[in-house]
């Protein structure tokens, strides 16, 4: 059986970054705290990878490494991203790393953001999921 969450991490090799989200995230699910969700890596610079991209159509491909979180459903049997229940409502732990519509981040390369997903903004994004 599938998982009930699935997090699509969208990054690219040799990308800082991208391995940093991707340790961060490994660490979490290894918890057990996290154990209904799984994790897909999309490389963007695969064909694979550029068309889970494109099919999320929320992410500035500029702030990349970034990560959208889905669920299973049933209906159509796959899995589908989880919209935020308030869209564009400020956060003060993700700020304007937060996905508009959607449960996710981005990288957020201002001086405010500074480039960072910490640990802290994945597990406030984890918890809006299953809210």
């Amino acid at each position: 059986m599938a998982q009930k969450y699935q997090i699509k991490v969208f990054g690219k090799q040799g990308c800082d970054k991208c391995h940093t989200l991707n340790q961060r995230l490994d660490k979490l699910l290894a918890t057990g705290e996290y154990r209904d969700f799984g994790k897909l890596y999309c490389d963007v610079e695969t064909v694979d990878g550029l068309v889970a991209f494109a099919e999320a159509e929320c992410i500035n491909p500029a702030r990349i490494p970034a990560m959208l979180v889905t669920a299973w459903d049933e209906t159509c049997g796959e899995y589908i991203p989880v919209g935020t229940r308030q869209p564009g409502e400020k956060d003060s732990v993700c700020q304007k790393a937060k996905l508009y519509q959607y449960v996710g981040l981005q990288t957020d390369y201002s001086a405010a953001g500074k480039g960072l997903i910490t640990p802290k903004m994945i597990q406030s994004v984890l918890a809006e999921a299953t809210a």
